[in-house]
């Protein structure tokens, strides 16, 4: 494994995966991508930040089909004019996250950033889960949900998340062996999960020295 270090988290809402991935960030000092990706989509394709923020880490239903019929859409943006609204935004945000990762080191939470880089070397993904009694707790303190609302927002989330995920990759969220860490922070608290896979990071580049 050389410097150059790909790292993604994949996250149940509620479980602290942006947080864990923002400090990770810092303590490894490299560039951090989340709700920035949508401000670096926006940049690129002039579509409003809005439109993206609107339709962030959600599914259509039509671009199974499209790639189907023409495949090498997928690396590029060619083609995208007549795609649904949400089609397009994960083609843009598909075209940002492999640029960021050509150009260097960092840190990506969630947008299936994981999958569209899976054939790149020296990716880690890593994936942050909780108990929905820590999640229940996390949100009602951290975002402000009430607690009667709490249980049934986590659910919601996870279903549009797993619904996006799904769609567009092919496979569900969570399952351990499509990642090269899973992590429950709610056991060890968030600091402690950043130290983990500061370490795991340690432990591979040690490994591709020998």
């Amino acid at each position: 494994m050389t410097n150059h270090i790909i790292i993604t988290i994949s996250r149940q809402y509620g479980s602290g995966g942006r947080l864990i991935g923002e400090k990770l960030a810092e303590t490894l000092g490299i560039p951090f991508y989340d709700k920035e990706l949508i401000t670096l989509a926006a940049e690129q394709s002039g579509f409003s930040r809005e439109i993206f923020e609107r339709m962030d880490e959600r599914a259509s239903s039509s671009l199974l089909y499209t790639l189907s019929v023409n495949p090498g859409m997928a690396g590029g943006l060619t083609g995208i004019a007549d795609l649904p609204l949400n089609d397009k935004v994960f083609l843009i945000q598909n075209n940002v996250i492999k640029q960021l990762a050509d150009k260097g080191s960092c840190v990506i939470v969630g947008r299936c950033a994981d999958y569209i880089l899976k054939e790149y070397p020296n990716l880690i993904k890593v994936f942050i889960c909780s108990d929905m009694t820590d999640r229940i707790e996390r949100i009602t303190k951290v975002y402000g949900v009430s607690f009667t609302n709490a249980e049934r927002e986590v659910q919601k989330y996870d279903k549009r998340r797993s619904n996006y995920y799904s769609f567009y990759t092919h496979t569900k969220p969570g399952i351990a062996a499509n990642y090269d860490l899973c992590l429950n922070s709610g056991q060890i608290g968030i600091d402690a999960s950043v130290e983990v896979i500061r370490a795991y990071v340690e432990g591979r580049r040690r490994a591709a020295k020998k």
